[in-house]
């Protein structure tokens, strides 16, 4: 894609505008960030995995009546895509205790929760993607109390789906992130990726806390064989959409 067609680049991504305005062309990096980008590296082939897992399950959950901004894939880390306003939100779904939820609240790793909890938090870098209640989403005008209420229940069922997926796969599901966008016509549709960037996902077969990584927190931990753990989702997630081919 021409530079002069860019429209934005993120750290993993670059958006570039096309011929039609309402469909844009999303390019993944092999860039890789940690810590709101305090850490830096590359993970060779990330963009291709992150895109074609994301285009696989993207087509998955559009079958399941999830609608997303998933279109094609004009090349192995390119994805066209419909251009949708992003909601500066991310919509994160956990399943088991870690991370920042085991920072924030004492609750032991790897602690199944009763109920899937599913968390808002303000897309903004310069705070520190703060964990949002919902008055202070009505507050910053960020989503309506009707959308708010749509992002959770769609974030419910797409966790169903991906949980189905992944526990296919021989992998747990711990926790991830959403994001939506809404269409010129206030549609929401699932947007941005889902990958093992934005997924938390260990190997079931393990039982070591290290060795059963199979997402960036081999990278953000420096437990090494990043790239190994990325193709071996993309393996098993596309293993997997094959029987439905």
């Amino acid at each position: 894609m021409s530079q002069d067609n860019q429209l934005y680049e993120g750290k993993a991504k670059i958006l570039y505008a096309t011929d039609d305005p309402n469909i844009l062309l999303t390019y993944f990096k092999d860039d890789a960030t940690a810590f709101n980008a305090q850490k830096r590296g590359q993970i060779v082939g990330k963009g291709e995995v992150n895109c074609q897992v994301s285009a696989a399950l993207f087509q998955y959950l559009e079958g399941k009546g999830i609608p997303t901004h998933y279109l094609d894939c004009p090349s192995p880390k390119e994805m066209r895509v419909r251009n949708v306003k992003i909601i500066p939100l991310e919509v994160v779904v956990r399943n088991i205790a870690a991370g920042s939820l085991c920072k924030q609240t004492g609750l032991p790793l790897g602690q199944v929760l009763s109920r899937p909890l599913v968390e808002f938090y303000y897309k903004k870098d310069e705070l520190g993607d703060p964990l949002l209640t919902r008055d202070r989403l009505t507050l910053l005008n960020l989503a309506t109390p009707d959308q708010i209420n749509q992002l959770e229940t769609n974030a419910r069922e797409i966790n169903q789906h991906l949980k189905t997926i992944f526990d296919d796969c021989g992998v747990t599901l711990v926790d991830f992130k959403l994001e939506f966008g809404l269409d010129a016509q206030n549609q929401l549709y699932l947007a941005d990726e889902i990958s093992p960037d934005t997924c938390r996902l260990w190997d079931k077969t393990e039982t070591d806390p290290q060795k059963r990584v199979l997402d960036k927190d081999r990278f953000r931990q420096d437990l090494g064989q990043v790239e190994d753990a990325y193709q071996n989702i993309q393996d098993r997630v596309l293993n997997w959409m094959s029987r439905f081919s």
